[in-house]
């Protein structure tokens, strides 16, 4: 990965991450999946949810992917310094 990471989803839904890196990979958009150890270590409580991050210059086309596929409450405001 080459640029900065921006992340686009936060979520502790281990299917929706799944289905996700799906449609990315799929798309061949490159993505990181942050914090996966983390919220293995503090259990079911939900407080250190997983982030998708992709880099900045592809997260307007994975953030279009997402939408297409009813995605779209699922993603993260858009940062006006970021976009």
């Amino acid at each position: 990965m080459n640029s900065p990471l921006i992340d686009i989803i936060r979520t502790n839904d281990l299917v929706l991450i799944s289905h996700v890196e799906a449609i990315l990979t799929a798309e061949r958009v490159r993505y990181f999946v942050a914090d996966g150890h983390m919220s293995a270590l503090e259990g079911a409580i939900g407080m250190l949810p997983r982030r998708i991050m992709v880099e900045t210059d592809q997260a307007p086309r994975a953030r279009r992917l997402l939408i297409e596929a009813g995605l779209e409450s699922e993603l993260r405001p858009v940062d006006p310094d970021v976009a």
